[in-house]
């Protein structure tokens, strides 16, 4: 059949006055999987889409995620306006331009950059993206060390604990790096100054300690680590560089933990990355890199795209990308300042600290963490109670009422412990927190009552992962 403008308006216009939108969806199935041969009204799209995702879990119900699930309706109407603007196209775009160049500079200042107007960084389509650029920095300036020093650039390697992102893997293996862990114990659960010395030698590109692991929401001692590298220089003349997976810490710990020493206050830090769709409050994808100082940055990554007559430099692994997210950064930036970070991310601190309390207290659990660093907390099922049930259970059991809490292994040589982690984020209110209680208690109850272990085939298809 072919399609003709003409013929399909008639039909469109007919059935809209004839038959009512859901009648109509019922006569026929929609072909997944190939292009039918007419299209659908907009409205009728739009409800097949819209009906589909009801059976996604809630984004707000979802305790796994860093992601940020919420913003206010200006920033939302914001979004939409700005939805269709490449941030790459700097001539046409300029304004969009500048003010990513802003939040680079309200960053840097942020994370104490001796010179925030000497300072260089990008945006990105999250942290994943500024690891990789962060850590390819690293590479390029220890190949050039290497040559100006007449050595061999083979067999670089970098350091990290064995709790880090699996970023760090992927740029281990797509650079072509070779990734060096150091194991976290039961005494240890963290990037150790004293473990980072065992590991690194020559050939090391950097060490990335994490403001913010994954697993449990703690801090890794940057300040510690970095005083080890600077002893280590004194006695070898070894100059390691130190990049900070600020992920989920970045947009904290400038905030409730303002006296801690890690960003650019250390010399020793050359790199920093944020995700600013975790705590930095927008909406996926978004993340930032930045570098204390131009001269940390090789001149052969950078780009320069034509700029208000100019040229400005870019560096980035993607290409074409919106650039909405960039103007939510900079309106959360305009509309919360240094007071409204704060009261946010202390609100979702308080929650977490209520939560960690009352689970900590439960018969079955005991704390890992309790959000002391991160709004994020940790715990753990006491190996003696009732072994007819685990936490992977709890998750599944929790899911009936939408609630999405994951539990997984902790990394390896501490992998027969198994945890759940809650991530609060802004919007999950303590009213919130308290009807999570409930539903965790009467879930808690079932499965403390099973006289029979659970069904493993009830959750085979666990949807996290780690």
């Amino acid at each position: 059949m072919s399609w003709r403008p003409d013929r399909h308006m008639k039909k469109a216009s007919e059935e809209v006055a004839i038959n009512p939108l859901f009648a109509r969806r019922g006569e026929e199935s929609v072909p997944r999987y190939r292009l039918s041969e007419e299209g659908l009204l907009p409205e009728t799209a739009y409800q097949i889409v819209h009906d589909e995702l009801t059976l996604d879990g809630s984004a707000r119900l979802n305790l796994a995620t860093f992601v940020g699930t919420w913003m206010e309706p200006e920033a939302q109407k914001l979004y939409v306006e700005a939805a269709n603007k490449n941030i790459i196209d700097k001539d046409e775009y300029p304004e969009t331009a500048a003010i990513e160049e802003r939040c680079l500079k309200i960053l840097a200042n942020l994370w104490n950059a001796p010179d925030p107007a000497n300072s260089i960084g990008v945006s990105t389509t999250g942290s994943s993206e500024a690891c990789m650029l962060g850590g390819l920095a690293l590479k390029r300036r220890w190949q050039l060390s290497r040559r100006q020093q007449g050595k061999s650039t083979d067999h670089p390697n970098i350091v990290f604990s064995s709790a880090v992102q699996v970023v760090w893997e992927k740029f281990a293996n797509y650079f072509e790096v070779e990734p060096r862990y150091v194991n976290i114990t039961p005494e240890h659960p963290y990037l150790t100054p004293e473990g980072v010395i065992k590991a690194v030698d020559e050939n090391t590109i950097g060490v990335v300690p994490i403001l913010g692991v994954t697993y449990t929401g703690s801090y890794e001692p940057v300040e510690a680590i970095a005083q080890a590298l600077d002893d280590l220089e004194k006695r070898t003349g070894l100059s390691i560089p130190i990049h900070v997976d600020a992920a989920s810490g970045g947009f904290v710990a400038p905030f409730l933990q303002p006296d801690l020493v890690w960003d650019f206050r250390l010399p020793r830090v050359h790199s920093i990355n944020t995700s600013g769709h975790k705590y930095g409050l927008v909406y996926p994808g978004l993340g930032w890199v930045l570098w204390r100082d131009k001269t940390l940055l090789p001149e052969e990554l950078i780009f320069n795209v034509s700029y208000l007559g100019g040229s400005m430099p870019t560096f980035g692994l993607n290409f074409s990308r919106p650039g909405a997210q960039v103007l939510l950064q900079y309106y959360n930036f305009l509309r919360l300042g240094r007071q409204g970070y704060y009261t946010v991310q202390k609100t979702c601190q308080n929650v977490a600290h209520f939560l960690a309390q009352e689970i900590g207290a439960m018969e079955p659990f005991e704390l890992v963490t309790d959000g002391s660093d991160l709004p994020v907390f940790a715990w753990r099922k006491r190996p003696e109670e009732n072994p007819l049930w685990s936490l992977e259970d709890l998750s599944f059991v929790l899911r009936e009422r939408g609630w999405q809490v994951p539990a997984y292994p902790l990394p390896p040589t501490m992998q027969d412990v198994t945890i759940m982690r809650i991530v609060v984020r802004n919007s999950f209110s303590m009213d919130m927190a308290q009807l999570f209680l409930d539903d965790l208690n009467r879930a808690v109850a079932y499965l403390q009552g099973l006289d029979h272990p659970f069904p493993q085939a009830l959750r085979q298809h666990k949807p996290f992962h780690h």
